[in-house]
């Protein structure tokens, strides 16, 4: 089928290169001219572990190309989808739908022939037919249907996400378009992947309450943690120990900072100011979103309270800047808040992260270090922030030589105590009693 993907960034760039994976003929359409140019000389503007291979293969191919131009593409395709940015809008905490109902309207100027437009982008409840009313507002004689079909995909992870989905999510009101939406991931059928239709408005809500159940997943274990730090219980024991009943799971039960990235501080924001607007009011996402802010914030007091309360003129080096590992995302990440609160308590700063580093310069100034070691030089002590596989193994001999004195913050309860002590270390983790 010939698709276009009207946005290239990490949805659309992904989305893309992976449907041409299938079989399809892609163009990823973006107004920024110089990441289009940048992606046809063969340059990823996100890291996210095999894209690249993935982009270069297809473009070799023939089946995925790059254009800054919409209205040619979009002529010609079966089926367009938008996946542009919908960040939360100054002011109120709304999703920002400004690009959503631009690449609307030019999509409108473009169609011939019956096309289905597919909303990728993470939309409020309603977007569809707001998308629909513009286009045929645009263009009386489009001939369309207008689907929701949200992304799952996780950062690090997209490319396996993509092509074995736990399931994969289709909103229309017009028939017509589930044979081509069937037709899209047919090559998913041979991993008998759920294809599950729904109304339009059902689907994009799916991926709302399905971020905000995470979330509040992610939250209540932090909860939980501080109990246990209290009351001298081992969180890592009890995530285990409830995890393994089937009803709960035990993905998103591992206690740290706080949750950060492009969707879950959004789209918890946006869910709960859609409810306001509907009156009815979702009170554990709302005080999910409170507690996730405070609790970064509250990891720099932590780290303040490991060197005896008082920062002010010491060196503290940071291992790990992005919300996660494997992505260069800095968006929302627990690190900005906690690096703020250190330095706001007078502290010197020093981090290091693989592959976040271009991206946190435009968000914190710290001084930036080429390594870990090299951060914590002369550092009074260490912060692991992400659990990048490069932290997972530092060397603690070499570790506490380099330091001026040896304290290890442990955020994301890499390393165990009696391992880390044993080095001679002063040791704090998350929700060990």
């Amino acid at each position: 089928m010939r698709i276009v993907m009207v946005g290239s960034g990490y949805v659309g760039l992904v989305s893309g290169a992976c449907f041409a994976d299938f079989g399809h003929e892609v163009v990823c359409v973006d107004k920024a001219a110089d990441k289009i140019e940048a992606l046809r000389n063969g340059v990823i503007p996100i890291f996210e572990p095999g894209l690249d291979q993935l982009v270069e293969s297809n473009v070799k191919a023939g089946r995925l190309t790059f254009s800054t131009e919409l209205a040619g593409p979009v002529s010609e395709a079966d089926v367009v989808f938008i996946a542009v940015g919908t960040p939360s809008r100054r002011g109120d905490g709304h999703a920002d739908l400004g690009y959503v109902h631009a690449a609307a309207a030019e999509i409108a100027a473009s169609i011939k022939g019956f096309t289905v437009v597919v909303t990728k982008s993470t939309v409020p409840v309603g977007t569809g037919d707001e998308v629909e009313r513009i286009i045929r507002e645009t263009n009386p004689d489009a001939d369309v249907a207008v689907v929701s079909n949200p992304e799952f995909l996780r950062e690090g992870a997209a490319i396996e996400d993509f092509k074995r989905p736990d399931r994969i999510v289709v909103g229309l009101s017009d028939e017509r378009a589930r044979p081509v939406m069937t037709e899209v991931y047919r090559p998913l059928y041979l991993n008998q992947s759920p294809l599950l239709f729904t109304s339009r408005r059902t689907s994009e809500l799916i991926k709302y309450a399905a971020n905000a159940f995470l979330a509040m997943k992610i939250t209540f274990i932090n909860e939980v943690a501080d109990l246990c730090e209290k009351v001298g219980a081992d969180v890592q024991d009890v995530s285990r120990g409830i995890g393994l009943d089937g009803r709960i799971g035990a993905k998103f039960l591992h206690a740290g900072p706080g949750y950060g990235g492009s969707c879950f501080p959004k789209d918890t924001l946006a869910l709960a100011k859609t409810a306001q607007d509907h009156d009815s009011p979702v009170r554990l996402i709302e005080t999910t979103i409170a507690i996730n802010d405070s609790r970064k914030r509250a990891m720099g007091r932590k780290v303040i309270a490991a060197v005896g309360g008082d920062v002010r003129g010491k060196k503290v080096a940071v291992f790990g800047l992005t919300f996660k590992p494997n992505t260069d995302d800095m968006r929302d990440s627990p690190a900005i808040a906690i690096v703020q609160a250190l330095k706001d308590a007078g502290a010197i700063v020093s981090g290091y992260d693989p592959e976040g580093m271009n991206n946190a310069r435009q968000m914190m100034e710290i001084d930036f270090a080429t390594s870990p070691y090299e951060a914590a030089r002369d550092a009074h002590v260490a912060v692991l922030v992400t659990e990048w596989n490069a932290f997972r193994a530092l060397d603690l001999d070499r570790l506490k030589s380099l330091m001026a004195a040896p304290v290890l913050v442990d955020l994301r309860n890499v390393y165990r105590a009696h391992e880390v002590e044993a080095h001679g270390f002063a040791y704090h983790s998350i929700g060990k009693g």
